[in-house]
């Protein structure tokens, strides 16, 4: 007596089928297929992040760009102004000063929120960690 078959098929494999008959089992290619490209090199998660927080340790260079900062600068000195008849002038200085006071206290926000996001045993910065950071900082007399 013969043993039923379990769904075989027309494949014989057990309802396996290969991808169009085109590679064998053990995946090289049939005759006549074009051999295929390598594919691009790709570090792994976190290693360009890692090279690039080196890299910017390294240098004293600002990092936001000095024409759109300037831009905000004026703007907002700009709703602030009370005779806008009179528009402000500002000192190039005056503006590279504001931009490295900036990004000192953007550094430091980030590394604070930083800190609470790993005692969250979390790795990634989210917004509630900016936040609790800023609380902290203005519960111990820190400027907001």
């Amino acid at each position: 007596m013969a043993r039923p078959t379990r769904g075989g098929g027309a494949t014989g494999r057990g309802g396996r089928k290969s991808a169009g008959g085109r590679q064998s089992i053990r995946g090289h290619l049939a005759d006549g297929d074009a051999p295929r490209t390598p594919k691009p090199h790709r570090y792994k998660p976190g290693t360009v992040a890692l090279r690039e927080i080196r890299k910017y340790q390294k240098g004293t260079d600002l990092l936001l760009l000095k024409l759109p900062f300037q831009r905000v600068v004026r703007e907002i000195a700009l709703s602030l102004n009370p005779d806008p008849a009179q528009p402000l002038r500002w000192q190039s200085q005056a503006i590279v000063a504001l931009q490295e006071a900036t990004e000192a206290y953007l550094v430091a926000l980030f590394h604070d929120a930083n800190l609470c996001a790993i005692h969250a045993k979390r790795v990634t910065i989210q917004q509630k960690d900016i936040q609790l950071a800023r609380r902290l900082r203005a519960a111990f007399g820190n400027p907001v």
